[in-house]
């Protein structure tokens, strides 16, 4: 029977913009320049948040991963603290790729990158930039701005019109962010209110986890404006796309018309929640069609064969 390869982590950093982004990668054992995908999460979220399990899976497939904490959240750098930058962001993103580039224990041709949710946009948006990827894994994307405030609702979206002012003043005079909750209970301001997305966040942290439940509320705006979901026609390499067809937080009906668009996409459609993604039944078989789909196209070596 085929074993599974065994794997190690290490500790990296790498360099973005003014500061660095701190990572973990994963690297299959006894393989000679593994594949290798790169993995970023979602709002506000830091690495520790369950993406060590997707990568620790991919790893036993004999493809190296690389999970990354975006700057200003957790044990990442960069100044102020909690602030939600979509263009830092797509820098951190870009650095992670450069920074494979100048790694000499994994195959620098074979590249894939992994987001999910908010990072599902990003992963939409970075292989539209970047050809030369081999494949490309959007999880529950946040694809459309509008269609998920859309979802949150106007109300509370109005509710946010206050703290959004405070923020814009501070930026003004060099002062402490004003935050806004990411996840609360329905009612509540914050990014995402539904009933599943507070329980939804806390169930994803560990002991002893970097997250912080807030971000400066001057991220409001660009989040409504950003639709990386156009984006996906320009994606020319094959793009898995799981989709929850119950998503409260980024809409599925939105998500799979952008993802008809893409060129060699792939759709999967699961019947779970948005952040029912990242653990149980739902984890086992979102992560099985993803291994699928990498191994396809990234052809790591295979595991040892045993009698």
């Amino acid at each position: 029977m085929t074993t599974a390869h065994s794997f190690t982590r290490q500790d990296i950093t790498f360099p973005s913009g003014d500061s660095t982004c701190a990572g973990w990668l994963y690297l299959p054992t006894g393989v000679t320049s593994p594949p290798v995908v790169v993995l970023g999460h979602g709002l506000g979220a830091t690495r520790e948040m369950r993406l060590d399990a997707f990568a620790e899976r991919f790893a036993q497939a004999g493809i190296a991963a690389v999970a990354f904490t975006y700057r200003h959240f957790g044990d990442s750098g960069g100044h102020p603290r909690q602030l939600l930058s979509i263009k830092r962001q797509l820098a951190d993103w870009d650095a992670a790729l450069a920074h494979i580039k100048t790694r000499s224990d994994v195959d620098r041709s074979r590249v894939a990158v992994w987001g999910s949710s908010f990072g599902g946009g990003h992963a939409i948006t970075v292989a539209s930039r970047h050809p030369e990827l081999r494949a490309a894994v959007a999880q529950c994307p946040f694809t459309d701005g509008l269609a998920s405030a859309l979802a949150l609702g106007p109300l509370a979206s109005l509710r946010m019109t206050p703290v959004l002012a405070r923020d814009l003043a501070t930026r003004v005079r060099g002062r402490a962010p004003a935050m806004v909750p990411i996840a609360a209970s329905p009612g509540s301001p914050a990014l995402m209110n539904a009933p599943d997305a507070l329980p939804g966040y806390q169930a994803l942290q560990p002991p002893g986890t970097t997250f912080r439940n807030e971000v400066a509320a001057r991220v409001i705006p660009t989040i409504a404006a950003y639709r990386p979901g156009r984006a996906a026609r320009k994606v020319t390499m094959p793009i898995l796309f799981c989709v929850s067809n119950t998503d409260s937080v980024t809409p599925p009906a939105q998500t799979l018309r952008y993802a008809g668009t893409a060129p060699r996409g792939e759709i999967k459609r699961y019947d779970a929640g948005h952040f029912d993604f990242y653990t149980g039944e739902t984890f086992e078989q979102l992560v099985r069609d993803q291994t699928e789909f990498l191994v396809r196209r990234l052809h790591p070596a295979p595991a040892v064969q045993t009698p």
